[in-house]
């Protein structure tokens, strides 16, 4: 073989042959050259960020951009829990009242089956109307309180005040007078009785004498307010009282009777109190302001003799001092109130206090509603009955 192919072999031979184990501890042993660091571009940042970290980091920034629920005092929840229980009881008794009214308009009577035993499940279904109601609302309040926590109070309150409203509309006034009637007994039958009275001479008067009348009387309703205002009286009750004493033609009567409120005989401590609210050393009668506020300290005195009863007090006013008055009158006959008190009366003291309160009614309706309504007339009656009799 010739020594250049020879040679040639053995150089392609050692070229391919595996390094051996003195080249391979040396190449393990010589330091590795370190890879050169590829560019930071947005693609290698989000490659290099760990799984989840971005979704976490956005909720982070929306939780802190998230507004805090503020937090009140244990002090001014309890507040605003009593403001709202106090609103939701008021609408509900309001609501009641109402609803009780017409059931006992509508189902007033003696028969067990055509009136008690409908009103008595009128009743039931009431309760169970508040149970279902009481629950819409809690639901509803655990909502209201998780967008604010003044929400249930503000709309309890807006209940409230359109439940009082309605209640003074006339159309719900039949319907609560039905329930006083039907919670106040025998005294409340009595006091209805007494109105209607009144209603009905309202209802008979001659509105163009009315009409004069009320004319005559803007000269004295300055002195009457003064007196009315100094012994905490109603001054449409003391202008119905004028009206029926004088008609407000002041002058000296007959049987004895002074000025504009017809004065005849003063109590002793009536005289005292007019002559202390006007500084007045000594009181003259024919002074139309002095009559007024002698009359107006009277029937104050007599209102508390009878215990704050407006129709026994008018009727004590006529009556007057003589022989013990009228409180005396009650106590021989055994007398309790106007009703049993009567049957012994004359006609004129018995007609008495409803013709004074008759008067009354007119200057008020006259005030309230501009012009003297005609109560037969469309809802006029309702109208007047809200109004309501000065005094009662």
């Amino acid at each position: 073989m010739p020594a250049s192919q020879t040679g040639e072999d053995r150089t392609g031979q050692n070229a391919a042959s595996p390094p051996t184990r003195g080249e391979t501890e040396q190449n393990a042993a010589a330091p590795r050259a370190a890879p050169l660091p590829k560019p930071a571009t947005a693609e290698n940042k989000r490659a290099r960020r760990p799984a989840g970290s971005g979704t976490r980091t956005a909720g982070k920034k929306r939780r802190g951009r998230k507004k805090k629920k503020k937090q009140y005092a244990l002090g001014c929840r309890l507040m605003l829990a009593g403001v709202e229980a106090g609103a939701l009881l008021g609408a509900g008794v309001l609501a009641l009242m109402v609803t009780l009214g017409y059931a006992a308009a509508t189902l007033s009577g003696t028969s067990l089956l055509y009136h008690r035993l409908p009103f008595a499940l009128t009743v039931c279904g009431i309760v169970g109307a508040g149970t279902l109601l009481l629950r819409l609302w809690w639901g509803l309040r655990v909502r209201l309180n998780g967008w604010h926590v003044l929400s249930p109070p503000l709309l309890a309150l807006t209940l409230a005040a359109a439940a009082g409203f309605l209640a003074q509309q006339p159309l719900f006034v039949p319907p609560l007078a039905q329930f006083r009637l039907l919670v106040g007994g025998k005294a409340e039958m009595q006091g209805a009785t007494l109105r209607h009275q009144i209603f009905a001479a309202y209802r008979r008067l001659d509105r163009e004498e009315m009409g004069r009348m009320l004319t005559r009387s803007r000269l004295y309703r300055a002195d009457i307010e003064a007196a009315a205002s100094a012994f905490a009286l109603d001054p449409d009750l003391l202008m119905g009282l004028a009206a029926a004493e004088s008609s407000f033609y002041p002058r000296d009567s007959a049987d004895g009777g002074q000025g504009l409120f017809q004065i005849t005989s003063v109590p002793a401590g009536a005289q005292q109190a007019a002559q202390q609210s006007l500084g007045a050393g000594a009181l003259d009668l024919a002074d139309q302001r002095h009559n007024t506020f002698v009359a107006a300290a009277t029937l104050k005195s007599y209102l508390a003799q009878m215990r704050g009863n407006v129709i026994l007090g008018l009727l004590a006013y006529n009556i007057g001092p003589e022989n013990g008055g009228l409180r005396d009158i009650m106590k021989r006959y055994g007398a309790t109130d106007f009703i049993t008190i009567q049957p012994y009366l004359q006609e004129k003291p018995r007609n008495y206090p409803v013709r004074v309160l008759c008067f009354a009614l007119a200057f008020r309706v006259q005030r309230t509603a501009g012009s003297l309504l005609p109560y037969e007339e469309e809802l006029n009656a309702i109208r007047v009955q809200h109004i309501g009799i000065p005094g009662l």
